[in-house]
């Protein structure tokens, strides 16, 4: 029994996953982190704020140096790190997380050349105030009460970890840039074995 409802949540994370609306809007996205000058900035709060910095991380170790801002960081001085030739993603599934609109509209007043949403629908007010929406459509969470980010954030990170991947191919990024930057662990050691 339990076991079938974990397949029944697992499921509906797939679904979700499977039914992102992919259009040119991600080959934009490809392009302008492709073509960026500076550095690839992500934010969010809550369970997006934590897909924000996996997608940071991603990116790093995939050869576009990114880091994460912490909206409530970035109103208390940490939004001094923006600069022009960056990129800003933020992510939020309602688009009205007002931490995160606020910190848009910071970067943009720093000179951010472009302001990526990732977010459920193009009609909202974070998407207002960016370049390029990455919808991910409207998503019934697996969480019975339709209040716990499930199905949502597991869009989110599949959509953002297929974005690294294509730009890491598109740079030609290698395995050995790839081990240059991951010295440590399991992996990086994986990454040099050459056989």
């Amino acid at each position: 029994m339990i076991t079938e409802r974990i397949r029944t949540y697992l499921e509906s994370e797939a679904k979700a996953i499977k039914a992102i609306p992919l259009d040119d809007r991600c080959e934009e996205t490809v392009r302008a982190i492709l073509n960026c000058k500076g550095k690839v900035f992500t934010t969010g709060v809550g369970k997006a704020g934590f897909i924000a910095r996996k997608a940071a991380s991603t990116f790093s170790t995939t050869g576009s140096p990114s880091l994460f801002v912490h909206p409530a960081e970035s109103a208390h001085g940490d939004a001094g790190v923006f600069a022009e030739g960056d990129i800003l993603i933020a992510y939020s599934n309602s688009g009205k997380t007002r931490e995160v609109i606020e910190t848009v509209k910071f970067a943009k007043s720093l000179g951010v050349e472009k302001i990526i949403a990732v977010s459920a629908t193009p009609e909202t007010p974070l998407a207002e105030e960016a370049d390029l929406v990455l919808p991910i459509g409207k998503i019934t969470e697996a969480c019975p009460y339709q209040l716990t980010p499930t199905s949502s954030t597991a869009a989110m990170i599949a959509i953002s970890d297929a974005l690294a991947l294509i730009v890491m191919e598109e740079r030609g990024f290698s395995r050995e840039d790839w081990a240059r930057r991951h010295h440590g662990g399991y992996l990086g050691e994986k990454s040099r074995k050459t056989d």
